[in-house]
């Protein structure tokens, strides 16, 4: 759909565009949707990143890429200007030795005077050199630490752009990167599992309660889900009220006891109001999960997962299911009813 509409609506495929288009489709912010909505067919990119700036200012700090470019360029060039400094100090050395050697050749080794005037070439020019060397070395080392300086900040804006704004997990960006990292070896694949989870009812926290009482909510089960999973396994928020979870070295069973400890948890916390003392009610996940052995590269991960996750909500809700092969027959089954 992202894709499709990018190109009805000509679109440039640049990765800060297809966010704003897959959230704006995804219609979690129906105040996005309605903006992304009037700016009509051919928007000017000028006009696409005012609204990306406006929802996801965490991720639309192309300056800090552009300053670093041009800040590496400049302390290259002008390492550069020192090696070639040194190379022509290094040289003239070079040149210097070759010639006292000459002249040394050419008379009579047991003058005292020329050994003296050799000895006193050779100790200022050994000097110089090495005085110049220690410079050249000094500038080289500072223009690494300022080089280092730049790849802390481009870290610091790459983990800003893989970090969802509202609940601080990783993004639907930075979820894609490790999902397909699984199947970069296929060994790899059978030290992992994959949970997806949604939160039930979502629609009606914001319908009944407002958006604000929506976003609440998802900063309360990215809140669950980090305290309840240790600090090492990676969460991510992949759109609207959708939520993955990448599991490394856990068994069948291992990973159906983490989806089960997070639905756990999500149902026992209650979401209360502490000012008004309005209670919004229960906050329950459906979850489907997946091994990855049961799958050969990332989107048939996901798309298995997705589909026992739907099988969790098909059948009742606040609970988790394993994603088997018979729910590939159901999907075909729904979908030859839906087409007819």
């Amino acid at each position: 759909m992202v894709l499709a509409t990018m190109r009805r609506r000509g679109i440039s495929g640049l990765p800060r565009n297809y966010e704003l288009v897959y959230e704006a489709l995804n219609a979690s912010n129906p105040r996005l949707t309605k903006m992304f909505d009037a700016l009509g067919r051919n928007p000017a990119q000028a006009d696409l990143d005012a609204l990306g700036k406006e929802h996801f200012p965490h991720h639309h700090r192309t300056g800090v890429v552009e300053g670093a470019h041009d800040k590496i360029a400049g302390e290259l060039e002008g390492m550069l200007r020192l090696l070639k400094q040194e190379q022509s100090s290094l040289e003239s050395y070079s040149k210097l030795l070759g010639e006292t050697y000459t002249r040394i050749s050419t008379k009579s080794a047991s003058s005292a005077d020329i050994l003296t005037s050799v000895i006193g070439i050779l100790s200022n020019a050994t000097g110089d050199t090495m005085e110049k060397g220690k410079v050249v070395v000094e500038h080289m080392v500072e223009r690494a630490r300022e080089m280092e300086q730049v790849k802390l900040e481009l870290d610091e804006y790459k983990r800003i752009a893989n970090t969802d704004p509202l609940t601080r997990l990783a993004n639907r960006r930075a979820f894609d990167e490790v999902l397909s990292g699984i199947y970069d070896e296929k060994r790899n694949a059978m030290y992992f599992s994959l949970i997806v989870a949604d939160i039930d009812h979502f629609k009606k926290f914001n319908d009944t309660y407002g958006h604000p009482v929506g976003d609440r909510v998802l900063g309360v089960v990215a809140a669950i889900m980090k305290s309840t999973l240790r600090k090492d396994v990676f969460i991510a928020r992949t759109g609207g009220e959708e939520f993955a979870v990448v599991l490394r070295g856990t068994s069948l069973e291992v990973t159906m006891e983490i989806a089960e400890r997070i639905r756990r948890a999500v149902e026992s916390t209650p979401l209360k109001n502490q000012k008004t003392g309005v209670d919004y009610g229960p906050i329950t996940l459906s979850l489907g999960m997946c091994m990855a052995t049961e799958a050969h590269c990332a989107e048939e991960l996901y798309n298995k997962a997705d589909l026992a996750l739907y099988a969790a909500k098909n059948t009742g809700r606040n609970r988790v299911h394993l994603y088997t092969p018979e729910l590939d027959h159901e999907s075909n089954k729904a979908w030859v009813i839906y087409k007819k």
